[in-house]
């Protein structure tokens, strides 16, 4: 079946129907990463987006039951140059074509992801539709620009409706090779458990993870939960999590984060950061086509080391936003803010994915540091 990718500045890239039949709409953004494409679909980040694997084959080792990082896949729509279409690995239990159908994800294949990021890269990242019914290119360009101007809150589609517990160690024993953080330095077998709140902006199933295993209990809120309500729990430290589009679109979040500044131990992980900035007085920009992947160079201004980071995210914080705060993180290749820390209150903050899923586990080290954070609040 043919299909066709449309930009809404009119570049059109024709090709063949990949998973289900029919039209999805969303920002196309491409993504480095040579695998983990399952993980990179069932990013609750990618809500509103449509992706582009630049890596040319995509599939090879299909999908499984264990490689999710949410309950669902998220992505309006995937692109790929050429698809697997017979998969071989121990833990695959379906096919990707059979995977997009089941979820119905429409995508499309067969087009030069090369020339489309190039692209992407000159004019920056666009809205675009791709469709396996109608080929007249205004048709198109009318239902895109019909599109653009119906707004979505896409952290309330993806963060969790009802709060929830998740014990310390519960996610320790899952059945999860490849994605489980085996580099985490702090034993906390002997410790108490420390008791996280986590606000889900659209949180990734690994973050959860990487706090659980390391003898947290995690309670689960609504992004829109009240700073107050977030308190009455008591936690030990709070967790602000990542999720998709533009921080200021939620000011209401930015608020309550507000009012959570030196109550509590703090984290932000990219969306989260964006909004800890935004509620520490800093000011937020789109990119011009933004961090997607998982070779990203980070200095840490602490330590003078490089890590090599996973990154998905379209906003950036601007550098000068508060004397209280420390720019600790700078990406090396553009030189945007990475990381910052409070003087004064327990803050820290990234904008990469310590978590990775799909990525090096490099800067796992920062889960540590949050609990340390913790700890010396609770001693003092």
């Amino acid at each position: 079946m043919k299909a066709i990718l449309m930009l809404e500045d009119g570049t059109c890239f024709a090709g063949s129907s990949l998973g289900a039949a029919g039209e999805t709409f969303g920002e196309v953004v491409f993504n480095t990463c040579m695998s983990g494409y399952q993980e990179i679909l069932t990013d609750p980040s990618y809500n509103g987006q449509m992706v582009t694997m630049t890596y040319p084959l995509i599939g090879n080792y299909g999908f499984n039951d264990i490689d999710n990082e949410s309950y669902k896949p998220h992505a309006e729509g995937f692109i790929v140059k050429e698809l697997c279409d017979a998969p071989s690995n121990w833990r695959c239990s379906i096919g990707p074509e059979d995977y997009l159908k089941k979820h119905d994800i429409v995508g499309i294949k067969d087009i030069d992801t090369r020339s489309l990021t190039q692209h992407i890269r000159k004019a920056g990242s666009m809205f675009g539709i791709i469709s396996t019914e109608c080929f007249d290119e205004q048709t198109l360009s009318d239902k895109i620009k019909e599109k653009i101007s119906a707004k979505r809150e896409l952290v309330k589609e993806v963060s969790t409706k009802e709060v929830y517990p998740i014990p310390a160690n519960e996610l320790k024993d899952e059945d999860t090779p490849g994605i489980v953080d085996f580099n985490y330095q702090l034993s906390t077998a002997n410790c108490q458990p420390k008791k996280v709140a986590v606000l889900d902006f659209g949180i990734k199933k690994n973050i959860l993870r990487s706090l659980n295993i390391r003898n947290c209990d995690l309670t689960v809120f609504p992004c829109t939960t009240a700073a107050e309500d977030v308190l009455a729990a008591n936690p030990d430290g709070i967790l602000l999590s990542n999720g998709p589009g533009d921080p200021k679109d939620i000011p209401e979040v930015v608020e309550n984060i507000r009012q959570l500044l030196g109550q509590k131990p703090i984290m932000g992980i990219c969306l989260g950061h964006q909004l800890l900035g935004l509620a520490l007085g800093g000011n937020t920009y789109k990119l011009k086509f933004g961090h997607h992947g998982g070779n990203h160079p980070v200095k840490d201004f602490t330590t003078g080391r490089v890590y090599i980071t996973s990154q998905n995210h379209n906003y950036a914080l601007e550098k000068a936003f508060n004397e209280d705060i420390v720019i600790t993180h700078i990406n090396v290749n553009d030189n945007t803010v990475e990381g910052f820390r409070h003087k004064h209150f327990p803050i820290i903050s990234v904008q990469y994915h310590p978590e990775a899923a799909p990525g090096p586990q490099d800067s796992a080290y920062i889960f540590d540091d949050f609990i340390k954070m913790m700890e010396v609040k609770a001693n003092a």
